[in-house]
């Protein structure tokens, strides 16, 4: 039986958040990517509360790109929710890719939040 790529990614992601959790000590930057857009946030699971979010929606982030869609504004999506992250005392984190593959967009997103101070 084939799977569709929506099935497929949806696989992933209940696989991925199987193993993946976020405490108060590490929680869970989670990634969700659209077509035009890619959003972040910094998610304590054991509470169930946002700690931190960014996202190329935000309109002084959507001012200053070109698209919302590409590595460019992924790469300021991470730097973002690393400095908001670090402001708030966040230093450790676990990535959650939500069923995409580390690639493109999302890695670029990683290694920006990597790169401005969080650890993952």
């Amino acid at each position: 039986m084939k799977l569709t790529r929506r099935e497929s990614k949806q696989r992933r992601h209940r696989r991925v958040r199987g193993k993946v959790h976020g405490s108060p000590e590490r929680p869970r930057l989670a990634v969700f990517r659209s077509n035009e857009h890619i959003y972040a946030q910094v998610i304590d699971d054991t509470q169930h509360h946002t700690l931190v979010a960014a996202s190329t929606v935000e309109p002084d982030l959507k001012s200053s790109l070109a698209s919302g869609s590409n590595c460019e504004a992924s790469m300021q999506v991470g730097k973002l929710i690393a400095a908001r992250s670090l402001e708030k005392g966040i230093t450790k984190v676990v990535f959650d890719r939500g069923g995409n593959l580390y690639h493109g967009r999302i890695k670029a997103l990683a290694d920006a939040a990597r790169e401005a101070g969080l650890d993952f």
